[in-house]
Formats: C-alpha cells, sequence, structure tokens
C-alpha cells in the first residue's frame, strides 16, 4: 500500500507505507487529515533572530526543546524566554495536552504529550506543535507515533547527512492507522495498564544504572584523593622502608628538569604555569600540588577538523575522534601515541564537563576536545582517569548549557600528582573496579533494552488490532 501526499510548490512524493493490512473500520490518515481546524494546528518554532541564545532568561514562558521530547515521554529539562518575547512568538505557542513531535534525530517520529502542568510555552526550532481533532485520542496518536511500525515507514523519507531530520511538510505526511474514538479509548487503556507493569521494571533498573554512575564517580573521587588504595608513605611507614621513595614533590621536580632539558620547541623554553595552592583541600601525603601544564602537554595546535562530507569520502581504519567518541574512520592518521582527550565544550557533546577519554595508537581529533599528552613521570591512564573527576566547572566560561572550557584554563587548573608507584597501583584498582561497574552496566542495559522491546511488541499488538 502506498500514501501519496502533496509537498509545497505542487510536487509530489510517494511515502511508502509497509501496512500491509488495515484492522476491520480502521482507516489509515495523516496528521494533516486529522489536525484540529484551527490555525497553527501544526506548526513548527521559531528559526533564525525571533529566537536566539540572548533570547532566553532564568524564569518566564517555557521553551519546547528536542531534550524534552522523549519516546512517548516528556523530559521535564527547563528552558525560559521573557513574557515580551512570549508574546511575539504566538504563531508556535504549544498547550497543554497537545502532541510535540521532533523533527531532528535518530528514529523518526520521536512525540510526547504536553503535560498540564507546564504553564505558557512555546515550541523551538525542529519542534512540531500537532493539535488533533476532537474525534482523536491524542494519548492514542501519541502511542501510533512512536511505534517502531510508524518509525520504519518514515524511514523512507527522513533526510541529512548526520543529523536526521523532518520538514514540516512531511511531517504532516506520516499516516496512522486509526480507529473509531471510542476503540481509540479502550485501546489507551489496556497499552497503559501493560506499560505500567513494565515502567516499575523499568524505573528499578534506571535506579540501579544512577547507583552504578554515583560509584564510578566515588572511585575516580577517591583515586584522586589518595584514599582509594594505601599511599606510598602510608606503605613506607607500615612496611617499615628503610630505603626513601620517590615523593610526589620529587617527581615532579625530575618531570619539570626533563622538559627543561629535552626542550625543541621555538624560541626559549617558558616553565608551565603553577597552581594556584589556595583554596584547595589537604593535598594527599606524599603527593605533589602542581598545575597540570606542569605535567602535560597540550597538542591542541595539531589539531585538524575534518567535515562530514570529507569525512564519509576518507573511509579507512584509523578512527576519527570527535567530541563526544569516535565519529568515523579515515584513511590515514595524525597522532600515533596514547593521548587524552578533554571535552572543551557541553554544546557538541550533551555531557557535562568534566569528561575526558582515552585514545590509543593511531588516530585523527576534531577540533571540540584538547589534546593532552602525559609526560615521562605520568601515566596516560591515571591522567585519564584523574580528568573525569577535577571539577573545572568554575574554570568554565559562556552561559548555562554552553559550558566551555578555555586551554589556558585547563592547564593552570591544579592537579594533585601522586609519587609513580603509587600511580600504578591506583590505576590497577580503579580499573578492576570499573570492570565490575561496566558489568552490572552491560547487564542492566541488556534489561532495558528487552524492556523497551516489551514496549514496542505491545505497541504492534495495539495497532495491529490484536490488542
Amino acid at each position: 500500500m502506498s500514501v501519496k501526499r502533496k509537498q509545497s510548490h505542487s510536487s509530489t512524493i510517494e511515502l511508502k507505507a509497509e501496512i500491509t493490512e488495515v484492522p476491520t473500520e480502521w482507516s489509515l490518515r495523516s496528521l494533516r487529515d486529522i489536525a484540529i481546524d484551527e490555525p497553527n494546528a501544526i506548526t513548527d518554532g521559531p528559526f533564525g533572530s525571533k529566537l536566539k541564545t540572548e533570547h532566553y532568561t532564568d524564569s518566564g514562558p517555557r521553551v519546547i526543546r528536542l531534550t524534552n521530547i522523549g519516546f512517548g515521554d516528556f523530559i521535564d529539562a527547563h528552558a525560559h524566554i521573557s513574557h515580551e518575547r512570549f508574546l511575539t512568538l504566538q504563531k508556535h505557542c504549544v498547550f497543554a495536552g497537545d502532541i510535540v513531535i521532533a523533527a531532528l534525530g535518530e528514529k523518526l517520529p520521536r512525540a510526547c504529550l504536553i503535560p498540564d502542568s507546564l504553564g505558557p510555552a512555546i515550541v523551538k526550532a525542529d519542534c512540531i506543535r500537532f493539535k488533533p481533532g476532537k474525534q482523536y485520542s491524542a494519548k492514542f496518536l501519541n502511542f501510533a507515533l512512536n511505534w517502531e511500525g510508524t518509525q520504519k515507514r518514515v524511514a523512507a523519507i527522513v533526510h541529512g547527512v548526520g543529523r536526521p531530520r523532518l520538514n514540516l511538510t512531511e511531517i504532516k505526511s506520516i499516516t496512522l492507522p486509526i480507529p473509531l474514538l471510542a476503540e481509540q479509548k479502550r485501546i489507551v487503556a489496556e497499552i497503559e495498564k501493560q506499560f505500567t507493569r513494565l515502567e516499575a521494571g523499568t524505573a528499578a533498573l534506571r535506579r540501579v544504572q544512577a547507583n552504578l554512575k554515583r560509584y564510578r564517580a566515588a572511585v575516580l573521587k577517591a583515586a584522586c584523593e589518595g584514599r582509594l588504595v594505601p599511599t606510598e608513605a602510608e606503605l613506607a611507614k607500615t612496611e617499615k622502608r628503610k630505603a626513601k621513595f620517590e615523593t610526589g614533590e620529587q617527581l615532579l621536580a625530575r618531570i619539570l628538569k626533563e622538559r627543561r632539558e629535552k626542550w625543541t620547541g621555538r624560541g626559549q623554553y617558558k616553565e608551565p604555569v603553577t597552581a594556584d595552592s589556595n583554596g584547595h583541600q589537604q593535598v594527599p601525603a606524599g603527593w605533589a600540588l602542581c598545575s597540570i601544564g606542569q605535567v602535560s602537554e597540550c597538542l591542541d595546535g595539531k589539531r585538524v577538523p575534518i567535515n562530514k562530507e570529507e569525512r564519509a569520502s576518507r573511509h579507512g581504519n584509523i578512527p576519527y575522534y570527535g567530541a563526544n567518541g569516535q565519529v568515523g574512520w579515515i584513511d590515514d592518521f595524525l597522532f600515533d601515541e596514547p593521548l587524552v582527550l578533554v571535552v572543551e565544550d557541553e554544546t557538541f557533546t550533551g555531557r557535562t564537563i568534566p569528561f575526558s577519554y582515552l585514545v590509543r595508537g593511531k588516530a585523527w581529533v576534531n577540533n571540540h576536545a584538547h589534546v593532552l599528552r602525559a609526560t615521562s613521570g605520568l601515566l596516560t591512564s591515571y591522567l585519564n582517569y584523574s580528568l573525569s573527576y577535577y571539577p573545572f566547572v568554575d574554570r568554565t566560561t559562556g552561559s548555562t548549557g554552553r559550558r566551555k572550557l578555555t586551554q589556558k584554563a585547563l592547564m593552570a587548573a591544579p592537579y594533585f600528582l601522586p609519587p609513580l608507584a603509587e600511580q600504578t597501583r591506583i590505576v590497577a584498582e580503579v580499573e578492576r573496579r570499573l570492570s565490575v561497574i561496566e558489568g552490572l552496566e552491560a547487564m542492566v542495559a541488556a534489561n532495558l533494552q528487552r524492556a523497551a522491546r516489551l514496549r514496542q511488541a505491545v505497541l504492534q499488538r495495539a495497532f495491529s488490532g490484536q490488542l
């Protein structure tokens, strides 16, 4: 079966539907056909200068963004504009009970219902407000939009390299199998009953996930504060060692001496910025307070950004790393050594600073992460683990949600340097504990995927008339 819908400029595009049979007394209807008969029943958010970063405020009417739209669920992430700006954007208003549809992202469409408690709000660009007619259940349509069967059919018209999207005309053309209103309400009640059981188990799994995340953070915090394993100073005292160990202060002096002696750069050698010792917690016994710049080299000047089109044409076996992990493969390399990448901008990652990860061997790196090479007295693995904990938030710049960690601030940040032997023991213990955590996280993730499949199985039965 195929359903045709008109696009702007009188052109016609065919949207293939994989529904081979619609249950008796059901019909296949497009969103355009079932929208309520009033202005802006299906509308997208403002583009360009109508809504810019400087228009956002700490309070006021809400802005519904892509981050608010879950798969069937409203995610209560806050963004606001002033009442004055809100009055200029009335075309884009969204109301309690409306459906909002994501026009950008993976697995389109993605939709949720606007809760009664939201208050005055507008949709942002790439978020579509949809208000159905009174003979249609918004809950039923929300379930139908998030059904895997709808996503498979819509995949035929999704476009955009690396950023899958649908335009407003394509959103309006999405077709759904729809029974009479009484049947819609009966199906919604049965779906909600079965989903309630699934959500109880899913909530328990989410709690386990959150606890594992907190435990991971606690492990890294303890590692960087000298509390995860006995310090070299403690062992030397307990074991009554005759030979003295190399302290962090001695190690730092050796590192700086070697850097001066091996300097091959342009101009005269310049000492790295030292850390400010004021306001920091007590340095663990036998460790040294220094700056990150004193124990690592920043290679940001060697980063070479590669755009998506070029990267797509350079197939190979060398990983290309973006600010949030590996994003592709290319046919040559820029770096050929273990390095640590530190996220510099939350905008490109969706992760809160600090966040770092380890790159081993041949690689390219884009320009949204700082590239650090550890000195000979600092283990690369320890540097990576420690930078995943260090609280850099007070050193970032930019507005909330767009925090940026500059190279200057990163290299001047205070850092606790343990003796080299202690670094080795810390890394071994961190990896042992993280291995256990990762095993449990994999188990939880597998069960969450199973729950998601069960949800889709319920929806499959519902929209094939078998529920």
